[in-house]
């Protein structure tokens, strides 16, 4: 019996069997065959690890965000609609260059909670709940998140997203208000008139919540946020060989960090700006930032009403610190409304230059997180993990638009951790952020 062959292969020879028992072998046979034929023909099937995986920003990602609508357990009402907008690239993966949620893009939702304060010993209360996600060239997105830190904000964030607000005994201006209340009832001559003297100069205390639009908070995602498309980062981040050299140059003879007068360590050295005063003034003021006032008999008293009452004084003078033999050329900061908090740092030329004659600053950045009250020291207490201050900068100037260029930097002998002046720990991966300014 001759051979048969499917697709190249040899079938076994068949035996000729007769009677109904062989043509029912021989049907078998024939649909083995058949079925051969119709598998080797068929297109195969990628296996499911084939197939592409969808993306998505898994949660407990969070969001950095900026209100532009004010909000206000004084003026605001429940239900009304709220607006933030993104203010860092969100990359899909961590050290991916390719952005999930890009900057720019706005977050809309509503007021959840809004109850204001009744009485001194009751606490004002605000929630705000995103539910829309909207990037560009692609429809609105459903997100599901809770805010879980407004920044250098008085008031506390509770793991289900409220802002609770302060007590009117927490804050020094309702203390000294309560001792005036007696001295009127003793002595309400004095009293009277020591009251409306304290109210012109120090005002009254306030503990409902306000935040202005430009008001900085993170959101973090509750569910995961699936991804259809992915973005470009908002700011290069190469630098041009000429200032690549300039840096290097810069970074293998400056000190790792200023000092105070008398000479002692201050803080570690953790920017390098490329651009002259004005360009820096600039970005800062559109980043949200405003510089620091040099200390005066005027500033100072501001200073002392802002401690009292709790506020925000966002001109605030800053400590002088030393690098080159000189003062800090300038200082910026950035409040919301307590004086115990705040995004601060200092800023020297130095006597490099870049390509086209381009200056090349030196900066230190901390985050003021709370007042260090102790036996010999009253000071700000600061973010331990300063790195987390180095980028807020980078980011907040990225988002003005005005960077051409942003890159971490690794100096000779880099520092990894050390002390405040004031006994304060701190560490930092020894990076610098090189951020390159648009020229004018």
């Amino acid at each position: 019996m001759g051979r048969m062959l499917i697709h190249g292969e040899e079938l076994p020879p068949t035996r000729r069997i007769a009677g109904p028992d062989g043509r029912a072998q021989l049907l078998v046979a024939g649909l083995f065959i058949a079925t051969a034929i119709v598998v080797r023909s068929a297109p195969s099937l990628p296996a499911a690890s084939e197939q592409p995986a969808a993306r998505s920003l898994p949660a407990g990602s969070v969001l950095y965000l900026r209100l532009e609508t004010a909000v206000s357990t004084k003026a605001s009402h429940l239900r009304d609609p709220v607006q933030a907008r993104v203010i860092r690239d969100v990359p899909w993966k961590l050290d991916s260059k390719e952005i999930a949620v890009p900057f720019g893009a706005s977050v809309s939702g509503t007021i959840e909670k809004l109850i204001p304060s009744s009485s001194p010993t009751d606490r004002a209360r605000l929630r705000l709940r995103f539910t829309q996600l909207q990037m560009p060239g692609l429809p609105p997105a459903a997100v599901e998140g809770h805010v879980t830190e407004v920044e250098n904000s008085r008031e506390t964030t509770l793991a289900d997203g409220t802002v609770q607000g302060v007590l009117a005994s927490e804050l020094p201006l309702s203390m000294l208000e309560d001792a005036l209340d007696k001295l009127k009832k003793t002595r309400p001559d004095i009293g009277e008139e020591a009251k409306r003297t304290s109210e012109k100069n120090l005002g009254k205390s306030d503990t409902s919540i306000e935040y202005p639009a430009g008001t900085d908070f993170t959101l973090v995602l509750d569910k995961p946020l699936a991804l259809t498309k992915v973005f470009p980062p908002a700011v290069a981040d190469e630098l041009s060989p000429q200032i690549s050299t300039s840096v290097a140059r810069l970074l293998a003879e400056a000190p790792q960090r200023a000092s105070g007068k008398n000479g002692k360590p201050g803080d570690p050295l953790n920017l390098i700006v490329i651009g002259n005063a004005d360009e820096i003034r600039h970005a800062f003021q559109e980043g949200g930032w405003a510089e620091a006032e040099k200390l005066t008999g005027k500033s100072l008293f501001e200073t002392v009403r802002a401690v009292m009452a709790n506020k925000g004084y966002g001109t605030a003078p800053v400590s002088q610190l030393y690098l080159f033999g000189r003062a800090e050329d300038l200082a910026f900061q950035k409040m919301l409304n307590t004086f115990a908090k705040r995004h601060h740092l200092r800023l020297w030329r130095s006597p490099a230059t870049a390509a086209e004659g381009r200056e090349v600053w030196l900066g230190a950045a901390t985050h003021d997180i709370g007042m260090d009250v102790r036996p010999g020291v009253v000071s700000h207490a600061i973010e331990p993990e300063i790195d987390k201050e180095r980028e807020k900068v980078g980011a907040d100037l990225a988002a003005t638009g005005r960077v051409s260029a942003l890159r971490p930097v690794t100096r000779p002998n880099p520092l990894s951790e050390g002390l405040t002046a004031t006994g304060g720990n701190w560490k930092t991966d020894g990076r610098l952020l090189v951020i390159e300014l648009k020229g004018s």
